[in-house]
């Protein structure tokens, strides 16, 4: 990952128009944010979509931008900000598709089955995604995409002690789970 006085170079370079900082920047950050956009929504498409638009806004702030802040932070501040948007929308959409749709399909039950490890990965990442969203977040822009605490501070827009907080509180959550789904599935 670039440095933060390479972001800054980057940021005045793409202030002054220049397209190969830009494309520096997309190359250096489209699969972080892609992988934090698909964390949000939970969709391939639309997360390529966020990231399109997160670059695309970028380019058009360009002249706005300040080389003292953080571009990361911005671009990752755009792609949480479009994903929840995006979110709320689909959510919205398909509550109206329901609200008119007179037949609902049954749910299945999930038959119960010998955990494998990609059975606990999947129920391992449910568990996060019951996380409060706040904890959520912090646990995956510092977990799965490697940003400071600083960093996410900024993105989320609270003080790093409060990012600090929120993993502490998902980690916390879940060791509790694990050691107790661990406890239940022990042979005597």
């Amino acid at each position: 990952m670039p440095t933060d006085e390479q972001f800054q170079r980057w940021c005045r370079r793409i202030k002054a128009s220049d397209r190969e900082a830009f494309a520096a920047v997309f190359d250096a950050l489209h699969d972080p944010l892609a992988r934090y956009a698909l964390q949000i929504t939970g969709r391939t498409a639309a997360a390529q979509d966020i990231v399109q638009y997160a670059f695309t806004s970028l380019w058009d702030m360009r002249d706005d931008l300040d080389p003292k802040e953080s571009l990361e932070a911005l671009l990752f501040r755009i792609v949480r900000n479009r994903a929840y948007n995006t979110e709320r929308d689909r959510r919205t959409r398909e509550r109206k598709h329901d609200e008119l749709k007179h037949d609902t399909d049954p749910v299945q039950p999930n038959p119960d089955a010998q955990l494998d490890a990609e059975r606990l990965e999947a129920t391992l990442r449910a568990k996060i995604a019951d996380l409060p969203n706040r904890q959520q977040e912090a646990l995956a822009l510092s977990r799965f995409e490697g940003l400071s605490h600083e960093a996410i501070a900024e993105v989320m827009d609270i003080s790093p002690r409060t990012v600090n907080n929120h993993i502490v509180a998902a980690l916390k959550k879940l060791r509790r789970w694990v050691r107790s789904h661990h406890d239940e599935h022990l042979i005597p």
